[in-house]
């Protein structure tokens, strides 16, 4: 795998972190009473946080404005983020070796730029990377549009044939592959269902860092 630059998605790829966005939507309706419906985890997932709460809003009719419920929503992230997550295993040995060979490291993420933030520092990976850029930015998701990506590699100052994204969602890889980029596709269980297609697209597949490794795909 060889490589100048490296784009990382953050939630499912970097960080053990996708529960939390799986269940903040339904938890949240539950708590209301209302129960949803048994996709919605699915539905949310290429979305940001304000997109998410604008759709269960409009969806289940929430009698507060949509600011209110994105405030819901954001202070159990930020909770999450500030106390709990953690990088996924390999994760800091891969980057501390990705940094030492000289390779620049950007962060493309659906999550808020502050709340993207803090996870990364309380994982401890913040420093590895020399920014990051959110699909809240960017005005387009990862499900519609390679945007995120772009604009990370121009920071980057890099191009494609020496670019690899990271990716653990379905919707994404699709996005960067059909972009031109090389895509690394990393397991995350909550894209189990979806493991045979991400296989089949991505140039680069591991169920996770510790593989990687073990299989020397990075010589």
């Amino acid at each position: 795998m060889r490589l100048q630059s490296a784009i990382f998605d953050m939630d499912g790829t970097l960080l053990d972190s996708m529960h939390i966005w799986r269940d903040i939507g339904p938890r949240m309706l539950r708590a209301r009473g209302i129960e949803p419906a048994p996709d919605l985890g699915e539905q949310l997932k290429p979305m940001t946080a304000w997109q998410g709460a604008a759709y269960c809003k409009d969806l289940y009719r929430l009698p507060e404005p949509v600011e209110e419920v994105y405030a819901q929503i954001e202070a159990q992230v930020k909770r999450f983020y500030e106390n709990e997550v953690e990088a996924k295993p390999g994760v800091k040995k891969l980057l501390s070796l990705l940094k030492m060979e000289g390779v620049w490291m950007y962060v493309a993420t659906a999550t808020d730029r502050h709340l993207a933030e803090e996870a990364l520092r309380h994982a401890g990976i913040r420093d590895y990377f020399r920014g990051l850029v959110t699909s809240a930015e960017t005005g387009v998701g990862k499900d519609v549009s390679p945007e995120i990506y772009e604009r990370a590699m121009r920071r980057l100052r890099s191009n494609k044939k020496d670019t690899v994204i990271f990716e653990d969602a379905l919707h994404a890889v699709r996005t960067a592959k059909r972009a031109g980029f090389r895509v690394a596709a990393v397991y995350d269980p909550s894209a189990e269902e979806d493991q045979e297609e991400i296989q089949a697209l991505a140039d680069y597949y591991f169920r996770s860092f510790e593989e990687l490794f073990e299989s020397r795909m990075l010589e």
